[in-house]
């Protein structure tokens, strides 16, 4: 599995962003079935900043209505990296 396959997208909320803001913490939805040393060693290979610390949450589905429609909003895996004091990630190009 390869390290594009690992970190699928940045998570990027009101609640994460404050936290990369204040905490230096990034947050990623990742691959359900990877670890926290695959996913240290894919931010790692992908951004070339080595993390201090890597936190998984199992978010699990929630149930959601569109008028007499119901169903179940999608599972996913996030991590929470911590990464070094000086280094950050840039998901905006600011131009």
């Amino acid at each position: 599995m390869s390290a594009r396959d690992i970190i699928i997208k940045p998570v990027v909320t009101e609640k994460s962003s404050t936290l990369q803001a204040t905490e230096n913490k990034v947050t990623f939805v990742v691959a359900k079935n990877a670890n926290k040393t695959a996913i240290k060693l894919a931010v790692q290979e992908i951004y070339n900043i080595k993390p201090v610390a890597v936190n998984t949450v199992n978010v699990h589905p929630k149930m959601r209505r569109v008028g007499r429609y119901s169903g179940m909003t999608n599972a996913y895996k996030k991590a929470i990296v911590t990464l070094p004091e000086g280094a950050s990630i840039n998901f905006f190009s600011e131009d």
